[in-house]
């Protein structure tokens, strides 16, 4: 994998670059897709690529791993040949889904043992089975097994968190080294930086994980509760001591503003499930502000979805219509949802883009983040 460092912005941190793996190239900043079970919920390969024009999506390494199951994966030849996209897939490390199960998990120096949350059956995550199952996906972009830190942990908990996942990120790339791609192309391991609230802390992982030069940097244990302005802190604090000529992937964020701010200050990759989560329960992210489908006022707006919308599904359909399937739980309502909000979110990312080439991103930022915080 290589990233290449196009322009940063005058004004602000933000930045435009592109990376170049095995299935195609990126640019960035970009928000990536989130596909649990291998595929975007509701969602065809053939829109994500042409209509939403998705550049990467996500796997769930634990979600995979119960089912289908890693022999079905493999027998397939990987998760890109299982389920269609031809294009760059990056998979968590499934840490964030083993930590949210609360009682039905028990953490040891060794790894995590879980309970499935399908049939109860016990399982174990160990920072050596996590690269494994990782090869075995075969995503390009792959993340270190890491305890994500509740975001109101004590400064306590949070340095014995912190020091568990700096022994295991080094336990993650001594198997990551010894071992080998299963289908004939690299894989790159991104650490993962933690330290929850704390600047003394996320300073000291930033200069823990630089010390594996790896192809890119990820920040998580944010958007967990925290107030926004904490978030934004620490993700500066991050930025500014990561190196320049590597990507910088914030995990499971956000609302739009929030990537709008997060691209200002250094971040060139996001996930989150919002757009298909919020979108099944009609609330639509439009570019003058937040809709929410099911509020009666929609019942005789014959209009399209959203004049200014990039997908198809904006003009074919209009907000009484997409009212009366949301209302009605009809399946077709969430597909066409979650198709708007995903296309919405990569017109966002590539427009701040061509703001910052443009050289004009933090007026533009500004207007946006007025527009995108209203309720219409």
């Amino acid at each position: 994998m290589k990233f290449e460092l196009i322009t940063s912005s005058r004004e602000s941190r933000a930045r435009v670059g592109t990376i170049s793996t095995a299935h195609g190239q990126i640019t960035t900043p970009i928000f990536m897709p989130v596909g649990t079970a291998g595929s975007v919920k509701g969602i065809h390969v053939k829109d994500l690529k042409q209509d939403i024009k998705a550049q990467i999506i996500l796997g769930n390494t634990y979600h995979l791993y119960l089912r289908p199951g890693i022999k079905v994966i493999e027998k397939a030849g990987g998760l890109h040949k299982f389920n269609g996209w031809k294009g760059p897939i990056l998979t968590d490390s499934g840490g964030f889904q083993v930590f949210s199960l609360g009682d039905i998990r028990k953490l040891s120096e060794e790894g995590a043992k879980f309970q499935s949350h399908i049939d109860g059956s016990y399982h174990m995550f160990t920072p050596e089975n996590v690269m494994d199952i990782q090869r075995s996906i075969g995503a390009d972009i792959i993340m270190a097994f890491d305890e994500c830190t509740p975001g109101d942990a004590d400064f306590s908990y949070s340095k014995k968190s912190l020091e568990l996942t700096q022994r295991w990120l080094e336990r993650c790339f001594n198997q990551f080294n010894t071992t080998s791609p299963k289908y004939g192309y690299e894989q790159s391991l991104f650490p993962i930086i933690q330290g929850a609230s704390f600047p003394e802390l996320r300073k000291i992982a930033v200069k823990d994980v630089i010390n594996y030069n790896a192809d890119g940097y990820a920040i998580g244990g944010l958007s967990v509760g925290e107030p926004e302005e904490v978030m934004y802190e620490m993700v500066e604090i991050a930025t500014s001591d990561l190196p320049e000529n590597k990507p910088r992937y914030l995990m499971g964020v956000g609302t739009p503003v929030n990537i709008l701010e997060a691209i200002d200050r250094g971040i060139d990759m996001f996930d989150c499930v919002m757009p298909t989560r919020n979108g099944r329960n009609g609330m639509l992210f439009t570019s003058e502000g937040i809709i929410n489908i099911k509020n009666a006022k929609w019942q005789n707006d014959h209009s399209p979805v959203d004049i200014n919308g990039t997908s198809y599904v904006d003009q074919d359909y209009s907000k009484a219509f997409l009212r009366h399937l949301i209302i009605s739980n009809e399946m077709l309502g969430s597909q066409i949802a979650s198709q708007h909000n995903l296309a919405f979110y990569l017109w966002l990312v590539d427009e701040a883009k061509n703001q910052i080439l443009e050289n004009n991103f933090k007026t533009w930022k500004e207007d946006m983040v007025k527009k995108l915080s209203q309720r219409l």
